[in-house]
């Protein structure tokens, strides 16, 4: 399917924006192509609208509203460059040689020097001591030009991850993993809520569908995802069910949910058997196919027929994970600016 930029404006909202599609050039606008749908995705420059008869989902673009949230933190980093002299700024942590970490840590310092955040950047290497890592987590947490920290998971298997992630000041705590801000999370009272929870419930929001008294399941229960998300949508006033692999008739369960949020980790596991028509099913996974691709835990083209919106893997939650990291440490910034 080809598709076409429609021009709009330079304004940007995030309930408003995303990966909107125009019908192929070659169409008419008479007749069955008359009926424009209202426009679901787009950037700061564009807006791209569905066609009604093109596809059944429409796409939730997690690059295009995380170009959005940079464009808005460049703003924010500004204005806290003026107020104090001093850059946002976040350090990032890798110890070891994994390749997959050194790439996300790449670009995760490449979209902070798009949004105007200082990289405080370490590379250890694998033969670091825990101890030699504590003692630098302490030097950044006393550091007043340091707003947040980062360390990148995971840890060589000498290193206490938990006992790593605890180390981390509260109020420099991007990831949003430590057990304080869990704990306040639970509250209903968080500081700073962890990344690719927070991004998933940016992207619902985008979508314009209210979360308020919707039915929402989220399949898989870890720490890092599915345990807050499941919180963040309580607080939204959403009915929450969480689902695992000893839950009973998972299919079943699955087709009850409006917000369909999918965390397992195994390939193509959601099927259009398990999804509501016109349910928002957002693909949190990432898997590596046998001739290198990457999927998510959803089988995108057949769900993408039924769902009413949908989120692509790559390219949906990913980046989006990244801008709420970036978003955290300048929110950090400007709270210890006064400016929050």
């Amino acid at each position: 399917m080809t598709s076409r930029a429609c021009g709009v404006g330079h304004g940007v909202d995030l309930h408003k924006i995303g990966l909107l599609r125009c019908p192929p050039s070659n169409k008419n606008t008479t007749g069955s192509h008359a009926a424009l749908k209202r426009p679901i995705l787009g950037t700061a420059s564009r807006v791209i609208f569905q066609w009604e008869d093109v596809v059944a989902a429409r796409l939730i673009d997690g690059k295009a509203l995380a170009q959005a949230v940079r464009e808005g933190l460049a703003a924010a980093s500004a204005a806290v460059l003026a107020k104090t002299g001093t850059k946002p700024g976040l350090a990032t942590i890798l110890v070891g040689d994994d390749p997959a970490s050194h790439v996300y840590v790449k670009n995760k310092q490449k979209a902070c020097e798009l949004a105007g955040i200082h990289v405080d950047d370490h590379k250890l290497s694998a033969e670091t001591t825990q101890a030699e890592l504590l003692a630098l987590i302490e030097k950044k947490n006393a550091d007043p030009k340091i707003h947040g920290i980062l360390v990148q998971l995971p840890l060589p298997k000498h290193i206490d991850s938990r006992v790593i992630l605890e180390a981390v000041s509260p109020d420099k705590d991007a990831d949003g993993f430590h057990p304080y801000n869990f704990g306040r999370l639970v509250e209903g009272h968080p500081v700073f809520e962890a990344c690719t929870p927070k991004g998933v419930i940016k992207m619902i929001e985008s979508t314009g569908v209210p979360i308020e008294g919707k039915r929402a399941v989220v399949v898989g229960r870890s720490n890092i995802v599915g345990k807050p998300l499941a919180l963040m949508l309580l607080q939204r006033h959403a009915t929450v069910t969480i689902c695992h692999s000893k839950t009973k008739d998972l299919p079943a369960v699955c087709r009850e949910a409006d917000l369909l949020l999918v965390a397992i980790g195994k390939a193509k596991f959601v099927t259009a058997d398990m999804v509501r028509e016109g349910a928002v099913v957002i693909d949190v996974g990432t898997n590596k196919l046998p001739d290198g691709k990457l999927c998510g835990d959803v089988d995108f083209e057949p769900v993408s027929q039924k769902a009413g919106w949908i989120s692509p893997v790559p390219g949906g939650v990913g980046p989006m994970t990244i801008a709420m990291l970036l978003d955290n440490t300048v929110e950090s910034a400007r709270r210890m600016a006064g400016m929050a």
